[in-house]
């Protein structure tokens, strides 16, 4: 299965790891506060993921002591702590395989676009910093355990973002694990003993194909927490004209309705709209899937405008609030909150695909929650 290493190449200073670590480049969102927030933040890891010069920011995070050079390889185990929950991973270099070879094996489609985005900082920089989050069903909870029994975590912080965040709040503890060491291997052996499933970064992985890495910076746990991917939207029609077409009952309030409904917001109202017909298929049953086949084609919507923000926004189940704020603004027409994909329905779909690759789901059909902080480590990639 997936061979793994332990990683070389930059992480923050103990002392500034705070002010570095940040939420990852695609939950950032241009012009909100959060954005203003971190961009103002000198040691902000803002200014590599989506500052104008991410080398030079790089180079004076660097320069400045920010950053340090970390050349010996090491596994590093985060656990992350919030109300009502907690999560233990490990951060890896794992080699980059196609996804023919069955070892990395995906779930969702990509936007080129953001691939070639990934791809243009990691050249700038020679750096793959934000990881691809992957599930596996390998024993490794034991090992982890043992590493974090060992010693004492190297950074222990909680994340503070102005409460602009959804990892605001987060306590954060990671260990290193030299790779050499006894903890090192064994985490090693038992990574190996299973395929990784991507569960959250799919363009960051794409872009390690494209870019002809041997490894990619990853962080592997047993264990995820789905939320949600909910959507604004702005139809060729606007939602007013179809509504008196659709089967739908007026609710209270803007909420995540049950499997196979949809929440529908606009300024005239809240509703809930049930899906007209479930097929068996494992991609065609997802709400997404259904959403798309039954009220895009009504709204003049095609697939292709998916990616286009003119017509498109994502937003997570706990951004419920903010979805209706954009409607109420008037930068979109509705708000379709939908009920969260089972880690079954993912599983099944990434199973399904492995016989047939063009078995994938949909773009932007799972959140992950909370996300992996991004800037715990900085990997430098090698091309072969």
């Amino acid at each position: 299965m997936v061979a793994t290493i332990g990683l070389s190449g930059l992480r923050p200073d103990p002392a500034r790891v705070s002010e570095i670590a940040s939420p990852p480049y695609d939950v950032i969102k241009p012009g909100t506060p959060l954005e203003n927030l971190l961009s103002k933040q000198a040691n902000s890891l803002f200014h590599i993921i989506l500052g104008d010069d991410p080398a030079s920011a790089r180079d004076r995070m660097l320069d400045n002591g920010s950053l340090i050079e970390d050349p010996e390889p090491a596994y590093y185990v985060y656990e992350q702590t919030w109300d009502g929950g907690q999560r233990t991973g490990v951060f890896a270099a794992a080699e980059v395989s196609p996804y023919s070879a069955k070892e990395v094996i995906r779930h969702e489609k990509t936007f080129d676009a953001k691939v070639k985005g990934r791809l243009a900082m990691r050249r700038a920089t020679g750096l793959h910093i934000g990881p691809v989050f992957v599930l596996t069903r390998a024993p490794i909870a034991t090992a982890l355990e043992k590493a974090k029994q060992e010693t004492s975590p190297i950074y222990h912080f909680v994340s503070e973002f102005g409460g602009f965040s959804e990892l605001e709040g987060i306590e954060n503890k990671v260990w290193r694990v030299p790779e050499q060491s006894e903890t090192g291997q064994a985490i090693q052996a038992a990574l190996r003993t299973e395929p990784f499933y991507i569960a959250d970064g799919h363009h960051r992985y794409h872009a390690s194909l494209l870019n002809e890495q041997t490894h990619f910076l990853c962080y592997v746990t047993e264990e995820a927490v789905i939320q949600a991917y909910n959507r604004v939207i702005n139809g060729v029609r606007p939602f007013s004209e179809i509504a008196s077409d659709l089967p739908l009952k007026s609710v209270e309030s803007f909420r995540t309705p049950p499997k196979h409904s949809f929440c529908i917001y606009t300024k005239d109202g809240c509703w809930e709209l049930d899906a007209q017909h479930v097929p068996d298929d494992v991609v065609g049953r997802l709400d997404c899937a259904i959403l798309e086949r039954e009220l895009y084609p009504k709204l003049g919507l095609t697939h292709d405008m998916i990616a286009d923000p003119d017509h498109f926004d994502y937003y997570s189940e706990a951004a419920l609030d903010d979805m209706k704020a954009a409607v109420d603004r008037g930068d979109y027409d509705m708000a379709v909150a939908l009920h969260p994909v089972s880690l079954d329905e993912l599983m099944a779909v990434a199973d399904a695909g492995l016989e047939d690759p063009e078995i994938v789901m949909p773009e932007k059909s799972t959140f992950f929650q909370p996300k992996i902080l991004s800037g715990l480590f900085l990997m430098r990639y090698a091309n072969p």
